[in-house]
């Protein structure tokens, strides 16, 4: 059974050959396989083998193909753009771009690995949620899926504030410490780096409503307090929110705002027996 060629930019592989069983040219019987969905997933880059070496990726490095056929990503430092194109199982990478910010050395070395890699004619197979892409030199991009992020019964951990289109890092000491959840019943819940808190989260369409934020009154150092009184001033009244994955942002109506993201979900190990 033939191929038809897809135009450059429909990425769907979503059939390889009809469905069901055919006779192959020896007589024999052949099962015809369907190629799961590529487009619209979260691949996380699990590592690059190139030359027989194999090097782990950094966080954050992924892969998100566009239903129209543009690829967009992390190579686990500079984000990317590049156009893809397939003819049956073999994808096609071209015109890639890529931010310029200076890398660690270990990472920079990924980079460059995964960008050589991630370019000309690849060879797609996936397997569950594992996805390998093989260059024709044998080189290999071993790709795992990630599910996105609900908005509520996630536990968003928050990594910046924003200042109209300027991001800021946490101030030194608070990493990690402001968490908030979101309750199906519209609570809200965390803490702010220094005191717990608890209040009321209307969501409608993209927007979310705080009511009612009450907290504990502990005094700490001047940095948690000084995140604390930042985020407070974004968990009041109307913002706006957004989901790109894993990553949530918060923009209240004077420009304030934060980003949090969730922690990707732990594999999921074999049941017993299995």
């Amino acid at each position: 059974m033939r191929n038809r060629r897809t135009a450059v930019g429909a990425l769907a592989l979503l059939t390889l050959a009809a469905c069901g069983n055919e006779t192959s040219a020896d007589g024999g019987s052949g099962s015809v396989r369907t190629a799961p969905r590529l487009t619209g997933v979260h691949w996380n880059v699990d590592s690059v083998t190139a030359d027989g070496h194999t090097t782990v990726a950094p966080d954050g490095a992924h892969v998100v193909i566009g239903p129209e056929g543009r690829a967009t990503g992390s190579f686990g430092c500079n984000r990317f753009s590049a156009e893809t194109g397939t003819d049956g199982e073999t994808i096609t990478v071209r015109r890639t771009t890529t931010t310029q910010m200076g890398c660690e050395k270990d990472v920079q070395r990924f980079e460059s690995a995964l960008s050589r890699a991630f370019s000309g004619e690849l060879t797609a197979a996936v397997t569950g949620r594992n996805l390998t892409l093989t260059t024709r030199t044998g080189d290999t991009i071993a790709l795992t899926s990630e599910p996105p992020a609900p908005l509520t019964g996630t536990a968003w951990t928050v990594t910046s504030l924003v200042s109209g289109s300027t991001a800021s890092s946490l101030p030194a000491g608070t990493e990690k410490r402001a968490r908030l959840t979101f309750g199906k019943d519209g609570s809200v819940r965390g803490t702010l780096g220094c005191n717990h808190f608890r209040g009321a989260a209307t969501v409608t369409g993209s927007t979310i409503t705080f009511d009612r934020i009450d907290g504990t009154r502990m005094m700490c150092p001047d940095a948690r307090m000084k995140l604390e009184r930042a985020l407070l001033e974004v968990l009041d009244g109307r913002t706006t929110y957004r989901i790109d994955h894993r990553a949530l942002s918060l923009t209240a109506a004077n420009g304030e705002g934060l980003v949090a993201t969730a922690q990707a979900p732990a594999a999921t190990a074999p049941a017993p027996g299995r």
